[in-house]
């Protein structure tokens, strides 16, 4: 079990740092390409039409993963669940198709780009992509997507070559999603077996996904709504454009953060199915330990290169993305918190009251926050109010879990973390200010970063680390 769970990691880590390094390749280019107009056009577009994509799928992608996860080792149930969720989802999302044509119709401005986002909810229709997780199988999910990331890049970098290219550009990325979520349905049949139709019982799956429903649409406020608010109220694409490439830069660092709840999620699911509460606990608490020990670093480190790395990785014209980059950093932490506990405990634990409570608190923080700060702050604003959001999810899930897992030991035994992250930041931030903006410079502040935090690990001689440096030791030996 722990082998496989192991493995699981391994694969979904290295398929997030995949994730990372691609866009490194294509977001430079890109950005100089389409500039901030562009950039913020698509955006705006992409923000609506993900709402459709939520509505469509009310939850079930998550719900599914939790479902498949609890039948694994049983064939016939398994099978039962996949068609019974996958034949909803066509249902929900037909209908969600349906409006969003309707929708589009009533539009005037970005017509185009609506309509080929239209294959983005075709793809998320027909994605699969929870089966295999739900059953372990991280790795068929990471081959296939990385061969269709790396087919969107070559589409990209050959196609796309001025800022007419911008429609171009949307249907290369809609298009790969389409064409990475029907790969998966290439392998299906090893792992399902034919139920006969009236054995299915779809309506039954529609009360319980709609309970994780309603957290994803207070979730999509705070991911999502800042940018159509910032076009709304400043009717300003620019500014989208600048606040959508700092959260691209965060939201590739967090792919790093968020990688281990993702693999937890189907085994503390299996894990509550057998009434093994002790270990979910156990988990749970090294988890956090570990998404602190990752995110602390990655935190600081962000606020300390943003100055040297923003002129170069995405031009000049972005160089306000600076302080919204800067002053987002925090939520990479914030997030890593709320994925343990949200994601990995309390809906495998079917504690779904506490989860939707806290997504409706940080949905409000931060409409409340956005309708004040965006008018006088602009981007800047929408910054402050999504870290305020998430700082609430987590405070108010710490809170309702604390007779379970008491996050001050947690924090106690991850203090070691965030001095040396902080060491780390002063460090390289005072560097900054002396090196010129470019690729080297920005990878010579990097890498003296990192070793700064490992010799401050190693002087403040913090437990995860020795353990599994000694773990390495034992297993050579």
């Amino acid at each position: 079990m722990k082998k496989k769970m192991t493995i699981n990691y391994i694969f979904n880590l290295a398929y997030q740092i995949l994730i990372i390094i691609l866009p490194l390749i294509t977001t430079p280019y890109v950005s100089r390409i389409l500039g901030p107009d562009g950039i913020g056009a698509y955006s705006y577009t992409a923000s609506i039409t993900t709402y459709f994509i939520l509505f469509g799928c009310i939850g079930l992608n998550l719900y599914g993963q939790r479902e498949v996860a609890y039948h694994q080792s049983d064939k016939i149930a398994i099978s039962k669940t996949f068609f019974e969720i996958l034949l909803l989802k066509i249902g929900t999302m037909a209908i969600s198709i349906c409006v969003f044509i309707f929708t589009v119709q009533m539009m005037n401005q970005y017509k185009l780009l609506f309509y080929i986002q239209l294959l983005d909810l075709i793809a998320n229709m027909l994605d699969i992509t929870y089966f295999y997780q739900g059953i372990e199988e991280f790795k068929v999910i990471v081959i296939r997507n990385v061969l269709i990331k790396i087919i969107g890049i070559i589409c990209i970098f050959t196609f796309v070559k001025t800022k007419v290219d911008l429609s171009l550009y949307v249907f290369i990325y809609s298009g790969t999603l389409l064409l990475g979520n029907l790969s998966m349905w290439l392998t299906i049949n090893k792992h399902i077996t034919r139920v006969p139709f009236k054995e299915l019982k779809i309506i039954k799956h529609l009360k319980p996904t709609l309970i994780l429903f309603f957290p994803q649409i207070a979730i999509s406020i705070y991911t999502v709504l800042d940018k159509l608010m910032i076009g709304l109220i400043t009717n300003n694409t620019t500014q989208i454009g600048y606040y959508e490439q700092a959260q691209k830069i965060i939201k590739l660092s967090l792919t790093v953060v968020t990688s281990l709840s993702t693999v937890m999620l189907p085994r503390i699911a299996h894990l509550y199915a057998n009434d093994d509460q002790e270990k979910i606990i156990d988990y749970t608490k090294k988890s956090l330990q570990y998404t602190l020990a990752i995110s602390c670093p990655i935190m600081f480190g962000i606020m300390g290169i943003a100055t040297n790395l923003i002129p170069w990785f995405l031009g000049d014209e972005f160089i306000p993305s600076i302080n919204i980059l800067f002053v987002t950093s925090p939520i990479l932490g914030f997030i890593g918190i709320s994925n343990i506990v949200g994601f990995q405990y309390l809906i495998p634990t079917q504690r779904q009251k506490i989860y939707t409570l806290s997504t409706i608190l940080g949905s409000v923080v931060n409409l409340c926050l956005n309708c004040i700060l965006i008018p006088y702050l602009l981007s800047f604003g929408a910054a402050i109010a999504s870290v305020a959001a998430e700082l609430s999810v987590d405070l108010f899930q710490l809170v309702c879990i604390r007779k379970e897992i008491n996050f001050v030991d947690v924090i106690k035994k991850s203090k070691s973390y965030f001095i040396a992250s902080f060491v780390m930041f002063i460090g390289i931030y005072l560097l900054s200010k002396y090196l010129y903006p470019s690729v080297m410079m920005t990878a010579i502040l990097i890498a003296i970063g990192g070793i700064i935090y490992l010799v401050m690990l190693l002087i403040l001689r913090d437990e995860l680390l020795f353990g599994t440096v000694k773990k390495i030791l034992k297993r050579r030996s």
